[in-house]
């Protein structure tokens, strides 16, 4: 069983940056990639970015490709999103999701998480 919390979200304008934080419980976490995901009221949830298990590897959504970077400390049990130039279309709850030695890129399907955290909301404002 994992546990994932996350944290960071907040009211921020339009160009101003947040960085939200995973934190996952247990000894496994080397072995599972992470995602971050978000979902905007009366839309479904989508994929942001993802980083394998090894930390090796990282893959983004075009819509925040160069904007976000997503980062891990295995020491910490963290994984880390950091937003930039935020726009008020990244306004959503943001989650972050775990599943078992995969790849960052097979991160982005959504129906694939072994399990997920219960988000955290970033508003952004214009």
């Amino acid at each position: 069983q994992v546990l994932l919390v996350e944290s960071g979200g907040g009211l921020v304008q339009a160009g101003g940056s947040l960085r939200l934080s995973c934190a996952a419980s247990g000894r496994t976490f080397s072995t599972y990639s992470m995602g971050w995901f978000r979902q905007a009221p009366g839309k479904e949830r989508e994929f942001v970015a993802a980083i394998s298990w090894s930390g090796g590897m990282t893959y983004y959504a075009d819509s925040v490709k160069g904007r976000f970077t997503i980062s891990r400390d295995n020491a910490k049990n963290t994984v880390y999103l950091q937003m930039n130039s935020l726009k008020p279309e990244d306004t959503a709850v943001y989650y972050c999701g775990a599943r078992r030695r995969t790849t960052a890129q097979a991160m982005a399907v959504i129906d694939g998480m072994d399990y997920w955290g219960k988000g955290t909301l970033v508003t952004v404002s214009s």
